[in-house]
């Protein structure tokens, strides 16, 4: 999964997906799912190619797809929100972060409360920043990506 795709299509949703006026309320809802699953399979794809590897002929793709599909939302969710460990991270990190569990609560709102109503000027803005903070994220060292796909991945065992 492209997230430039996802970012793309969202941007063509907030603006009423090529329909004159005012988008319809299903539109914006699917634009801003479409930016949380951008930050979603930013991050899954980030595990995937840091663990496993990048290129198809340097890695088993079984494995990649694992890594890739083990990511689980609330889990990348809950380690975001544990400022402690999240403070440790360059700050592109702490703000893909930060927007991951923001991004998720209002993909919640979007996909299953059905009479939230989103405008197109603050939809348009979470795309925006959505891709922003994609950009950001993937400036970021590789040893510190890796790290935070080690920590979203991975839970953490006290005993």
């Amino acid at each position: 999964m492209n997230p430039q795709d996802l970012i793309s299509g969202a941007r063509l949703l907030a603006y009423g997906n090529g329909r004159r006026g005012r988008p319809r309320q299903a539109d914006l809802c699917r634009s801003v799912s479409a930016a949380y699953y951008a930050l979603f399979h930013t991050l899954a794809g980030c595990c995937a190619d840091l663990l496993v590897g990048s290129t198809r002929s340097r890695r088993s793709q079984p494995a990649w797809e694992q890594t890739y599909r083990a990511l689980e939302h609330g889990h990348a969710a809950n380690q975001c929100r544990n400022a402690a460990v999240m403070a440790r991270f360059p700050e592109a990190v702490q703000e893909f972060g930060e927007w991951f569990v923001v991004v998720q609560s209002q993909r919640h709102y979007a996909d299953y409360a059905p009479i939230t109503a989103f405008n197109r000027t603050a939809v348009v803005r979470l795309v925006d920043t959505t891709e922003s903070i994609i950009a950001q994220f993937n400036a970021v060292p590789t040893r510190d990506r890796r790290a935070f796909a080690i920590y979203a991945l991975l839970r953490l065992r006290r005993d």
